[in-house]
């Protein structure tokens, strides 16, 4: 996170009064919705906009992501040229949209975020190794920012750098840095424990390490107990949002999402109306992200089904977000609609697994499952965990596996990580032929 001027000081000093106030009311929302509200319409996408009003923002229809990644650059109020950094989507679910950012903006999503994670991160003694990609996409730089933030001594090693971070390279770096934190996607952390119990150092090498914060990808609480029990330390389903609106929820130390509501004004798209973001709400997330420079968005409907909570025993004020997925999101098994989260559950909650592939037929009228086993698991077990796999698959996903099997090992690409992959290409396979 770069501070070259003193108007970048005092903005960092006030986004950080902002995000740790104890509430937010309507003047607050009133005055920050007003400023994005005007930053807005420097864009071609709101320049149809009038003066600011409360019953002008809420007349005013979502954007669809479909729209933004249509047009992304008619939603940027700063050319290409002008931001500090130039960032991609990476397109797991459609084209890249290009995403400039400001240094207002790596400062605001930043120190939303830091804050955040404070009673985490903000003890001293940690370390953190993050595993995480730097090129195009911002996920990397985020950590790292957050880490200088909360003077969190870190090292950048991502595994599938070719020529500079490799396994053994990694290795070598945990040996002398000890890492206390770990930053990585859940892909990437299976293959790294695959990688560990195979070379017999995973024991060792989890010595150190007591939280693991998981980003880029679903993370379903099955994957999370199953990876903290080998690795002996809490696992958190670290963040959620996207490179498109920033930072939209952050983990608590009990492991729940809580909105960044003093960032982001959130409302909720239930039974066809926009409504308030409250406890007990359920529908899609409609952001307006607060701090955004170089792309304003209003009202942003983020096609994903959330539900939200409060009471958590963090003591947060933020609302707790379950996050489901986009209700169209998913691939069609034997009549079915597949999400990663569902299927993972599934999956990673029948016993120790090293990752799994779903194959098909080009009909959709025959699947198999393949699931990569643990070398450290009893094999004389598996007849019974595929048996338990295929009964909770009929009793949550309501279908049933023509085949469930186990294999040594899988592709890499089904565990390399949200900046490689899409859920859809690396952990399904269609089949030309299928067993009689």
């Amino acid at each position: 996170m770069r501070i070259s001027s003193r108007h970048d000081l005092e903005f960092m000093e006030r986004i950080q009064r902002e995000v740790t106030r104890a509430d937010h009311d309507d003047h607050y929302y009133g005055t920050k919705l007003a400023a994005v509200w005007e930053r807005a319409r420097e864009t071609t996408a709101y320049a149809h906009l009038g003066a600011y009003g409360a019953q002008a923002f809420h007349a005013l229809p979502p954007t669809s992501k479909d729209r933004l990644k249509a047009r992304p650059l008619e939603f940027a109020r700063v050319s290409v040229g002008d931001a500090l950094k130039y960032y991609q989507t990476t397109g797991t679910t459609g084209v890249p949209t290009p995403t400039p950012r400001t240094t207002l903006d790596t400062i605001a999503n930043t120190v939303s975020v830091a804050e955040a994670w404070r009673p985490l991160l903000g003890g001293t003694g940690e370390r953190a190794l993050i595993l995480l990609p730097s090129d195009i996409v911002p996920v990397a730089d985020l950590i790292v920012g957050v880490c200088e933030f909360l003077d969190v001594p870190h090292v950048k090693a991502y595994p599938y750098t070719t020529g500079i971070s490799d396994w053994d390279r990694i290795e070598s770096v945990w040996e002398v840095f000890q890492p206390t934190v770990l930053f990585l996607a859940p892909g990437v952390l299976l293959q790294l424990s695959q990688v560990l119990k195979r070379r017999g150092v995973l024991d060792r090498m989890r010595a150190p390490v007591r939280k693991i914060m998981l980003l880029g990808e679903v993370s379903t609480p099955e994957l999370r107990e199953m990876v903290g029990r080998w690795w002996g330390a809490r696992t958190y389903d670290a963040s959620y949002g996207s490179t498109e609106s920033g930072t939209l929820a952050a983990a608590c130390p009990h492991d729940r999402l809580h909105l960044l509501s003093a960032s982001n004004h959130f409302e909720v798209v239930s039974d066809g109306a926009v409504v308030p973001a409250r406890a007990g709400a359920s529908g899609r997330l409609v952001v307006t992200p607060l701090n955004n420079d170089a792309r304003p968005l209003l009202r942003l409907d983020m096609g994903d089904e959330v539900s939200l909570g409060e009471g958590c025993p963090c003591g947060s004020a933020g609302l707790v977000v379950t996050v489901h997925g986009r209700g169209s999101d998913g691939t069609p098994v034997k009549g079915v609609r597949v999400r990663t989260r569902d299927l993972e559950g599934v999956v990673y909650g029948s016993g120790d697994v090293l990752g799994y592939l779903v194959e098909v037929d080009g009909a959709g009228t025959w699947a198999r499952l393949v699931l990569e086993r643990d070398p450290a698991a009893d094999r004389a077990t598996e007849d019974q965990r595929v048996e338990q796999v295929g009964l909770r698959t009929a009793e949550r996903l309501g279908f049933a596996w023509d085949e469930v099997r186990f294999a040594n090992r899988l592709p890499v690409t089904t565990k390399s990580g949200g900046s490689q992959k899409s859920w859809k290409r690396s952990n399904f396979r269609v089949l030309e032929e299928v067993p009689a």
